[in-house]
């Protein structure tokens, strides 16, 4: 394929130079005339390993060039990948002239241009960033239509400094974001020799994949950094600990706990959190984010209630309020909470679970829900379907399987506030709304 790359930073030089090992055609576009000349004499333009070489060779054998001319770049390919960067503002925000200006000149030379061409940004940027800035631009700029006219694809790159040439053959996934089947379909042609999952998406998702990962990654060296902080202070090895840490990979290190929804309960996370957050202040330590697990949590509760409340209907149902389905520890249960807090401003309230027998409860466990709900017993059915026959506003409040086509059984005027997606192909719409879909 013949492919143009804007931008010969760091993601584009090490593209241009993967897509030309990997047999394409490539046309670097840069306006720092130093940045095509390095390329145009088979030199890289940053330092990476690896590149260097691989860019030597592409240039002797003819398959990458570099030009500061936008329109003959994009003539002469199929495919232009916008590599340029998207630096920090004062605010935080992202500075996003460099991808305008650059929208600007491709959608220029899409004017009369008669070949579909496709247009994809690796750029880093935020969700929307597609919708309302890059397809716009162009589209303004070439008077052609995206999806129709030309194909635009977001497709998030994840390479790490020092290794980005592996990092660019052994990707731990391939998103390609799209507007249309066959902006996709080109794209996806380019790296049908990878092996790694190929996930094609809409533009919005892929866009904030990327943010996603770096983010998770930020929170990663940070945690790390603290329960680090905290062993050095009690004097135990914290690479030690992390190691161990890390040998986990069916909770610690995998998607267990790593679904939106509301927030976490029961005897464990709560009282562990807080237990050694209480130990690092006692030693003086500062731990932002580990002090901040658990205001974070009663926010997910706070946003729950407010979803609630903001139905309109007294009448609330709850289905599920043991803290996860297939139990019935109560203690610390979010659930209980937002019952307890409907309660306290006059909701109707009436609840079901079917593995929760306050008869039967003893202990902790007990004493937990009589001291917050004494008069629970009073407030729970035997059935679904008297939950159901009360409630103007239904709450799944746990993952249990029976609750599965409860959102098939609302009547007309109900609605229904879900915590945990018992049904993944739902999202939020009409009478339904899920807490974080």
């Amino acid at each position: 394929m013949r492919i143009s790359i804007f931008g010969l930073g760091y993601v584009g030089a090490v593209a241009a130079g993967c897509l030309c090992r990997d047999g394409h055609e490539v046309i670097g576009v840069d306006p720092a005339q130093v940045k095509v000349d390095l390329i145009n004499q088979g030199q890289t333009p940053v330092i990476e390993a690896e590149i260097g070489e691989i860019i030597a060779r592409a240039a002797r054998d003819r398959i990458l060039r570099a030009t500061t001319d936008v329109r003959a770049a994009v003539r002469e390919s199929e495919m232009s990948m916008i590599c340029v960067g998207t630096p920090s503002q004062l605010n935080g925000n992202l500075d996003l002239r460099y991808v305008r200006h650059v929208c600007e000149e491709i959608g220029a030379a899409l004017r009369d241009k008669p070949d579909f061409h496709v247009v994809v940004a690796r750029s880093t940027m935020l969700p929307g960033t597609m919708r309302n800035v890059v397809i716009p631009t162009l589209e303004e700029a070439s008077g052609k239509r995206a999806g129709i006219d030309f194909g635009v694809c977001n497709n998030p790159e994840f390479l790490r400094e020092g290794t980005a040439v592996y990092d660019y053959y052994h990707p731990p996934k391939t998103v390609i974001g799209e507007t249309d089947d066959r902006s996709g379909d080109i794209l996806a042609q380019v790296y049908a020799a990878l092996t790694a999952p190929l996930i094609r998406t809409d533009v919005e998702t892929a866009e904030m994949v990327k943010y996603t990962d770096n983010v998770w990654h930020a929170l990663k060296v940070g945690f790390a950094n603290e329960i680090g902080n905290v062993c050095k202070a009690v004097g135990i090895d914290g690479h030690r600990v992390m190691e161990i840490f890390c040998h986990d990979t069916k909770l610690n290190l995998s998607p267990y706990y790593l679904k939106p929804g509301f927030a976490f309960g029961g005897s464990c996370l709560p009282k562990d959190v807080r237990a050694l957050c209480y130990k690092a202040r006692s030693m003086d330590l500062d731990l932002p984010i580990l002090n901040s697990i658990m205001p974070s949590n009663e926010r997910q509760v706070e946003r729950g209630l407010k979803m609630v409340m903001e139905k309109g209907d007294k009448k609330v149902g709850i289905l599920g309020f043991s803290f996860k389905a297939g139990t019935d520890d109560l203690r610390e249960s979010p659930l209980v909470e937002m019952i307890e807090r409907l309660l306290g401003k006059g909701y109707d309230v009436r609840l079901y679970d079917r593995n929760v027998n306050i008869a039967s409860l003893v202990g902790a466990n007990r004493d937990y829900i009589l001291n917050h709900i004494p008069h629970i017993s009073k407030l729970m059915e035997d059935s679904i379907e008297k939950v159901l026959a009360h409630a103007g506003t239904v709450v799944i409040g746990n993952g249990a399987p029976e609750f599965k086509d409860v959102p098939a059984r609302l009547r007309p005027g109900q609605s229904m506030v879900d915590l945990v997606r018992i049904d993944p192909a739902l999202s939020s719409g009409n009478a339904y709304d899920g807490i974080c879909w």
